[in-house]
């Protein structure tokens, strides 16, 4: 017989009853029945009970063992009585008698449970992430995860794709975060850096004539933490193909998804429209670029419905331009207990409040609007916005007004509190849309024109759109955008160097300084580039989608907390002064 087990913690049926087996694996749990010991015995692969009573020569062995530790049983395999049949696990019609065991690694006193899946906070979780690890769900999210991994390879390999590597040390490049820079030992003075995502190598692999490229790869953005987002390093399906279109990228990547959550959804709907929108419109409608699309409120622009009306508040900001009101719809919301929740939420958004206006049924049979907007409207400018937005009797609106990037925001979460609130929003299922039409640029707080998005992306309109006002300049960039996340983000690439040389001098790069960064590819750019383009879709995501979970370290073998520390590694940590000495740097102390 094998050292350690004959069989795993998942094999063992009706079929092996009166055999005599050997298993290894974790104690999930004792149970003293007063003379019987019961024990379930867990691995990798399930749970098997096994007993011992009195008589057995491993009852005084097993007396001793604790939870989490590591023992080899040696038994008969029994039939379990018909009524103590566990149909929950695939070994629960039988159980071992314990004929022997062996300790193969005791546990201290656990510091968090295993058995039970008890809440604990998450630094003693990731202080001690190996425990967290053998809980249940950890142990399936990690399988799910590594599932969708293969799939994903083998789904891209059947579109015809072949897989290519990329360096982990290359060249920093502005790509919209903070690199992680690696000092250089034999080049003093001179650092690498990790790459935030392969984007100039597989540019170079359609350039060297390779066209269908995808990588399962590692990016490393230097990021402020976020739950949806891990602060240091990430995985993604990164893609790249040659000769095509923004449809082409969509169609190739269409039914990779579509499959991908189909089959791992466990039985969520999976919509297949996959609508195209443009960013601006995204952002009225839904307040975000990344919107939920299970929702079906869609917001509107009110605005002509106030000017020069009796709600003084809303006309007076009319007067200014630029600013609008947006309506956010609430069928189903039409009482004042409902709007005074709204009312509650938006205060705790930072904003006094929001405007409403809800409909119910007047003492004569009709249906009648109130609230303090509705009165001041009056009746027809009432009765319009509630035709406009196709409401009814029961329901409610709800309004925000001034700069719309100032509220849109708001209105976008007030927009997904509403649909929560109101049930109307379908939690058992996945609705993706592209969204498209990215601006190329952007204004920063100084003043500034800079890269909106990825600076690679090829302008609509080429050469001759840069020639105008750049911040009426869109990309061929878009994202894909699945439940309120973004789950991908692509382009189609510039690969012309004078339209390059213009888009980045626009940003502020002179011709040098592409030169300098970007040097390797502005080369190859010179000597015969295919339009291409692609996209990339973060695996944590992804996984974190179809595990039906919020945090997206609960997805992840062994993330950083949301200070960027590695707990059970104790990373970041201090250099010696050896290495310090190699590298030619000083650590200039903190300032008190």
């Amino acid at each position: 017989m094998h050292a350690y087990r004959s069989h795993t913690c998942a094999d063992l049926n009706k079929a092996h009853v009166g055999e005599t087996i050997r298993l290894s694996g974790w104690v999930h749990r004792v149970r003293d029945h007063g003379g019987v010991l019961f024990i379930d015995l867990r691995d990798h692969y399930g749970i098997t009970q096994v007993l011992a009573d009195s008589d057995s020569p491993a009852f005084a062995a097993l007396e001793k063992v604790r939870a989490e530790w590591v023992v080899r049983i040696d038994g008969r395999v029994k039939a379990r009585d018909a009524a103590l049949v566990n149909a929950k696990i695939p070994t629960g019609e039988i159980e071992v008698y314990a004929t022997g065991v062996e300790v193969l690694g005791a546990a201290e006193e656990l510091p968090m449970p295993v058995f039970g899946e008890v809440e604990y906070p998450e630094e003693t979780r990731l202080t001690y992430r190996f425990l967290d690890l053998r809980r249940d769900t950890m142990h399936q999210n990690m399988m799910l995860r590594s599932n969708v991994v293969r799939w994903l390879r083998n789904a891209m390999w059947d579109q015809g794709f072949n897989e290519f590597q990329t360096p982990i040390i290359t060249a920093s490049s502005p790509e919209g975060a903070r690199d992680f820079l690696v000092p250089s030992r034999l080049h003093p003075g001179k650092f690498y850096a990790l790459p935030q995502a392969p984007q100039q190598f597989k540019q170079l692999i359609q350039v060297a004539g390779f066209d269908r490229y995808f990588q399962i790869a590692p990016c490393f953005r230097d990021e402020d933490p976020r739950a949806d987002r891990s602060p240091t390093d990430f995985y993604q399906l990164d893609i790249e193909m040659s000769f095509v279109t923004q449809d082409d990228v969509f169609g190739a990547v269409q039914p990779v998804l579509q499959g991908l959550f189909e089959h791992f959804g466990k039985g969520r709907k999976v919509h297949t429209d996959w609508p195209k929108i443009a960013y601006r419109d995204s952002l009225k409608w839904y307040g975000s670029d990344k919107p939920d699309l299970r929702n079906p409120i869609k917001m509107q622009d009110v605005s002509d419905h106030f000017r020069g009306s009796g709600f003084a508040i809303f006309a007076k900001l009319l007067e200014t331009e630029g600013n609008e009101v947006r309506a956010i719809p609430a069928p189903g919301g039409g009482s004042r207990k409902f709007a005074d929740r709204m009312n509650a939420f938006a205060q705790k958004e930072g904003l006094p409040g929001m405007g409403y206006i809800f409909w119910r049924k007047a003492e004569d049979g009709t249906t009648e609007a109130a609230g303090p907007i509705a009165k001041a409207l009056g009746a027809e400018k009432t009765e319009a916005i509630r035709l406009e937005l196709g409401l009814a009797e029961g329901d409610a609106v709800f309004f925000l007004g001034g700069k719309a990037e100032q509220f849109e925001s708001v209105a976008g979460r007030a927009r997904n509190e509403i649909g929560r609130e109101l049930g109307l929003t379908d939690t058992n299922s996945f609705r993706f849309a592209w969204i498209v039409d990215f601006p190329m640029y952007e204004k920063t707080d100084e003043g500034k024109i800079d890269f909106s998005h990825n600076p690679f992306s090829m302008p609509q309109g080429g050469l001759e759109a840069l020639n105008g006002d750049p911040l009426n300049v869109y990309a061929y960039q878009y994202d894909l955008a699945c439940n309120g996340y973004e789950v991908i983000s692509g382009g189609i690439r510039n690969h012309k160097p004078e339209i390059m040389y213009k888009a980045f001098e626009l940003a502020g790069y002179p011709n040098s300084e592409v030169d300098k960064r970007f040097g390797g590819m502005v080369k190859a750019f010179k000597y015969g580039a295919p339009p291409h383009g692609g996209c990339a879709a973060g695996i944590d995501r992804l996984v974190m989608l179809l595990a039906d979970t919020s945090n997206i370290r609960e997805v992840i073998m062994f993330p950083m907390n949301q200070r960027a520390e590695d707990l059970l590694m104790n990373a970041p940590s201090e250099p010696t002064n050896a290495q310090l000495r190699d590298l030619h740097l000083r650590v200039i102390p903190k300032e008190a």
